[in-house]
């Protein structure tokens, strides 16, 4: 682990941008220029695909997912969802996270193109989320060979999805990986406030403007919207939470992980000190990043392994 790294990327992540509200279709090019200098795997390949009557984005391992693993019981899917407040994003943005889940595991992943807000504002992005779902279920893959994950928005979107299917009366994947993820749209948490310059990313204020794009005018104190305040937790898969100590959203992610302990989830929170948001993101620039994916991928492969284990004892 290194201090100068840490710095680095402090630095990259608070470079001054435009001064004065930005347009959405500025806020999503810079992202796009910022997350376009991301180190992404070159043993993966990428093929747009359809999913759920939405564009999708598949990535595998070249050569296709690992023969080890589909020799195994419980080879699987990875359902990521991107980050992007639910506003901007896609996922090409987030392929250095789903490429290096996709290259440490061997498995192959799908990616949806869920709407956006504000011109498709709440619940749009968790119907997509679930009809990605449900399309996988529909094709015939095993519930217990999927499993979800995703980044900040995309992090809370694999934790809502979750419940929107448990709710729908579907089977539930067989574990969920939240980096960052964003679970609480009342932005009530102490570190909304104690990490206030401390987050080299977000402010209170830039939160609350892209949120209310999302929310329009929809109440925050809703499950599908703060699961880590109102959300009844039980019955979910088990779940591993990545957060960085710097965050104004860590409370975001340590409330839900007391939230799903309380429900009797398995869960582990895993807190990095001194990095931002989303830091797996900088995989190959922070050695940090590589070993939290590092433990990301060893938690997805235990997860399918051990439910394919139990399917084979059960058959």
């Amino acid at each position: 682990m290194s201090r100068e790294q840490r710095i680095r990327v402090d630095e990259i992540l608070r470079q001054p941008g435009p001064e004065g509200p930005r347009s959405v279709e500025e806020i999503r090019a810079g992202f796009r220029q910022l997350m376009a200098r991301m180190i992404v795997p070159d043993s993966i390949r990428t093929a747009p695909t359809t999913l759920g009557g939405r564009p999708a984005l598949r990535v595998e391992p070249k050569g296709g997912p690992d023969e080890e693993v589909q020799d195994r019981p419980g080879a699987g899917t990875i359902l990521y969802f991107h980050g992007g407040g639910w506003v901007f994003g896609s996922p090409e943005t987030a392929l250095s996270l789903t490429g290096n889940l996709v290259a440490r595991t061997g498995l192959g992943a799908y990616s949806p193109h869920y709407r956006l807000a504000p011109e498709h504002p709440f619940p749009a992005a968790i119907e997509d989320t679930l009809s990605a779902y449900r399309a996988l279920l529909d094709r015939g893959e095993d519930p217990s060979a999927i499993v979800f994950a995703g980044d900040s928005a995309g992090g809370g979107l694999a934790v809502t999805t979750c419940l929107a299917a448990r709710d729908a009366g579907l089977p539930l994947p067989a574990a969920v990986l939240a980096f960052s993820p964003g679970t609480d749209a009342t932005r009530t948490g102490e570190s909304m406030d104690t990490k206030e310059g401390i987050d080299p990313i977000f402010t209170r204020a830039a939160l609350e403007h892209t949120g209310a794009m999302y929310l329009a005018g929809a109440d925050p104190r809703q499950p599908l919207l703060s699961p880590a305040l109102h959300a009844d937790l039980t019955g979910l898969p088990p779940m591993l939470i990545q957060v960085g100590a710097n965050e104004v959203l860590l409370d975001d992610s340590t409330r839900l992980a007391a939230r799903a302990r309380a429900a009797g989830v398995d869960v582990i929170l895993d807190v990095t000190a001194d990095v931002p948001h989303v830091f797996q993101s900088f995989a190959g620039v922070l050695d940090e990043a590589d070993e939290a994916l590092d433990r990301a991928a060893l938690f997805l492969r235990q997860r399918i392994h051990a439910a394919g284990a139990a399917r084979t004892q059960a058959g």
